[in-house]
């Protein structure tokens, strides 16, 4: 299942994130159980990852899932589990994950203190 990301950089929101964790907020979450009804699935959980790719080299890949991988870490927040795999979160630790429904778009929106740029049309980053 394929789901809409907005980009954002903003590491003044990400201070109060530990950086041995992602922090996901209410909404998005709210949003990630909303598809998951949508697709009548009863067990699942959010897969976050970092793949190379865009202009910048590196971009965010969101799927809902049925469960973990073997080497996935998971963090559980607002009744939503998220499996993040262990190559990948060297890239996210600090991460906040919002849900965006303004004005300006809808989308899932990171806000990362790792990437040290976003690209133009904020569809990768780079470190």
């Amino acid at each position: 299942s394929s789901i809409w990301i907005k980009r954002k950089s903003c590491i003044y929101m990400t201070s109060k994130i530990p950086l041995n964790t992602i922090k996901i907020s209410e909404k998005a979450c709210e949003k990630v159980k909303e598809f998951a009804a949508n697709e009548s699935r009863d067990k699942y959980g959010l897969k976050v990852a970092v793949r190379a790719g865009g202009c910048s080299g590196l971009e965010y890949i969101l799927e809902i899932v049925d469960g973990p991988d073997e080497n996935d870490k998971i963090i559980s927040q607002n009744g939503l589990e998220v499996y993040i795999p262990k190559k990948a979160y060297i890239f996210l630790a600090g991460t906040f994950l919002d849900y965006s429904d303004g004005l300006n778009g809808k989308g899932f929106e990171f806000i990362n203190p790792n990437a040290k740029a976003v690209c133009g049309c904020g569809e990768s980053f780079t470190l």
